[in-house]
């Protein structure tokens, strides 16, 4: 009986954990900013995490929790943001008097002080959460409502005559349904004089250190991992945004003398500012907007898990990131060729044609021949319901010594570059590629950019160019170039590939990650290579914010076994590649001069269209991932959606020469499904399964010799 009584209290406290789980079942409480302690303190909460900041004798954060697991964040306090200003750095906020920094009890706070050489706190402003920039979603899109919340902006002011009528604003806001904060800077400069901007650090938490280390340098010793940090300061072409990340830093606490680590070397003390600096010159009654910084408070240490909650934050707080239209890639610009792939397209359920790197395509020539050739071309294809876009590269090119970024140690153009030799976006060249890019888009109304850079970590030291000043505005001012082309491609509903980790400004989809040579290899290989690159790509990012590759002609070099043309010789393989990307939720670039060459292929790409839609809202939800490609045994991923009818829908692949049985364990737990399920293998009757203590369900499946077969939860 006790044993009893124990599985129906663990079965109650699972089913009640899963009702409650913020990734499975939408959070019912909103957020909302409260005065705690008679107006002392102002809370954050959104029932997933607090942040509390005590706003007297001035304002700091003296609590930061995860509300799931009643976590804390903050052990020391600090000041809310850094600034410096004309040369000379200033807190913003900040109280002191705390003697031990380990920890931090509430009733120490009491006595804490202000330093009147710090920005002091004036006054706070509660705000509702508004949208960034406008956009104008025109593409299939799996959310188009944007983020709900509220938010908090506390006003700091200086006692220094010299920043007279210099403003600080430190802004906050909290998201309903995703514990995720964000945080940023505003400096307005309402004296009468220019303020040079040298540097703004948003964001400066002491948090608990994630291991105990008697001896280790910071570099090699852990961060703590649930305190997840993005910002919109990231580039380095990685396609993964911890590898792009330029802006979280991770410091040592001398301060902290009671840690363990020896040398007092233990990285817990994480800031956020641009590594080389702002660097421009705030004119009078002029603004300044520093970096966003999105702090994602986990609840667990699972990889599974926690991919799935930046994918919550990515589809919650990003929502331009789920549009994923159908497209190809076009290498011809020939009127009748475009014209006869924007038909094929229409008649195998395509949504897009992309005009490929190679195509012929030049969005730099803003002619009135050129301008009035690709409106016909994009008023032909919208007659047909198809939308047309194109290529243009930016970086990995030279224009010329006057136009190309200087390196600040030569003085020269001499592959001063991130990939050699490119045009700095801020020179005279620059910003006339930048204005004939939008004559083009905005006069043939062409419906995406595929762009290729800019790389805004390029530094420019030239003191000609027209959009900057010299190298220590470079950076900042390229990097705000390329976010305000990107936020007016939005507004005008114009959909973006971009090479790097832009998203939260406005890009929509970049590589799953790929070796551009490996498209040379026998299509044997690239079927197992792009399911791993599928599985290992979709632990952070969601489907729709990847793209994959199918050479459809020949690619980087490589034999006729690589590539598909002709079509009707290899439609087996056609149709495994493209079951492998769509059955993912993946577009791919199928790039070449058609999608079919007969009738039986236009069959084969019209059936897959038509499946892939049939099931598009389960296939563009989230990724569990199951068993990775080896070439030896199965594979397979599983998308899991709770708020759908199909709550699971899972791809299994059979590399090997003869067909398998397996038995598998499905886990279900983010399906939302607790006691039974029901699966059918494809269109076939389904059947009942009891889940296990943990989700799981034990199914069998046979799958054919080199091929794959797919099944539904319900």
């Amino acid at each position: 009986m006790n044993r009893l009584l124990l599985f129906f209290l663990c079965t109650c406290l699972l089913n009640q954990a899963s009702a409650q789980d913020w990734l499975i079942q939408p959070i019912a409480q909103k957020s909302e900013i409260r005065l705690l302690k008679s107006g002392r303190v102002i809370e954050l909460s959104n029932g997933l995490i607090a942040r509390q900041i005590q706003i007297s004798p001035n304002a700091a954060t003296v609590s930061y929790k995860n509300l799931t697991t009643n976590e804390q964040f903050v052990r020391s306090v600090r000041p809310e943001a850094r600034v410096t200003l004309n040369g000379k750095t200033y807190n913003v906020g900040g109280l002191y008097g705390q003697k031990e920094h380990a920890y931090l009890l509430e009733e120490w706070t009491e006595s804490f002080k202000a330093n009147s050489a710090d920005f002091q706190f004036v006054r706070h402003e509660v705000v509702a959460v508004k949208p960034h920039f406008e956009w104008k979603p025109a593409t299939w899109t799996s959310n188009r409502n944007l983020p709900t919340g509220k938010g908090v902006i506390l006003y700091f002011a200086s006692n220094n005559a010299e920043l007279k009528g210099v403003e600080v604003a430190v802004h906050y806001e909290l998201f309903d349904g995703v514990p995720v904060l964000e945080k940023w800077v505003t400096i307005e400069n309402k004296s009468g004089n220019e303020l040079r901007i040298n540097q703004v650090v948003n964001e400066i938490l002491a948090t608990p250190e994630e291991e105990s280390a008697v001896v280790g340098k910071p570099e090699k010793m852990k961060k703590p991992h649930k305190l997840y940090i993005e910002n919109n300061f990231a580039y380095n072409n990685a396609m993964r945004y911890e590898l792009s990340d330029q802006a979280t830093h991770w410091k040592i606490d001398s301060s902290y003398t009671s840690q363990v680590n020896y040398y007092l070397e233990t990285p817990c003390v994480v800031e956020v500012y641009p590594m080389l600096g702002v660097g421009i010159d705030l004119a009078a009654h002029q603004s300044y907007s520093s970096i966003r910084s999105y702090e994602l408070l986990l609840d667990s240490y699972d990889r599974e898990r926690n991919g799935l909650a930046r994918r919550k934050m990515y589809r919650t707080l990003f929502p331009w990131t789920t549009q994923n239209p159908i497209f190809m890639h076009l290498i011809s610009t020939e009127p009748e060729k475009v014209k006869s792939v924007i038909d094929q397209c229409a008649e195998t359920g395509y949504e897009m044609v992309i005009l490929s790197f190679g195509s012929g395509l030049n969005m730099e020539d803003a002619s009135e021949a050129n301008i009035a050739k690709f409106k016909a071309l994009a008023d032909y294809a919208h007659s047909k319901g198809i939308k047309l876009g194109g290529y243009s590269l930016f970086s990995s090119r030279r224009i010329d010594d006057e136009n190309d970024v200087i390196d600040p140690a030569t003085g020269l153009p001499d592959k001063a570059a991130f990939f050699g030799h490119a045009p700095c976006l801020a020179s005279k060249w620059g910003l006339n590629y930048l204005k004939s890019l939008k004559k083009f888009i905005a006069e043939t109304g062409f419906d995406l950019l595929e762009h290729d850079g800019p790389y805004p970590g390029d530094v420019c030291a030239s003191t000609k160019h027209p959009g900057h000043k010299g190298l220590d505005d470079s950076q900042w001012v390229q990097m705000s170039m390329q976010k305000e082309l990107y936020q007016w491609l939005n507004g005008r509903g114009v959909y973006i590939n971009a090479p790097d980790w832009y998203f939260l400004d406005g890009s929509h989809k970049i590589g799953l990650g790929y070796r551009e040579v490996n498209f040379s290899l026998s299509r044997a290989q690239q079927k197992i290579l792009n399911r791993q690159n599928i599985y290992d790509g979709l632990w952070e990012k969601t489907p729709s914010m990847s793209w994959g590759f199918v050479p459809l002609t020949k690619y980087q070099g490589g034999t006729a076994d690589a590539v598909l043309e002709p079509l009707s010789e290899h439609l087996t393989d056609y149709k495994q590649l493209m079951m492998q990307y769509y059955g993912a939720g993946v577009q791919a670039c199928y790039r070449g001069p058609r999608l079919y060459d007969t009738d039986a292929t236009k069959q084969v790409v019209k059936e897959t269209i038509d499946w892939y839609k049939k099931y598009r809202d389960i296939l563009n939800s989230d990724i569990l991932h199951l068993r990775r490609p080896d070439g030896r045994d199965w594979d397979g991923i599983m998308h899991v959606n709770a708020a759908l009818k199909e709550k699971g829908l899972m791809m299994v692949y059979n590399p090997l020469k003869e067909p398998i049985t397996r038995k598998i364990k499905l886990p279900l737990y983010y399906t939302g499904l607790t006691k039974e399920a029901l699966i059918r293998t494809q269109e076939g009757k389904a059947a009942k399964y009891v889940l296990d203590r943990n989700y799981n369900a034990e199914i069998t499946v046979t799958i054919p010799a080199e091929g794959y077969t797919w099944l539904v939860v319900e």
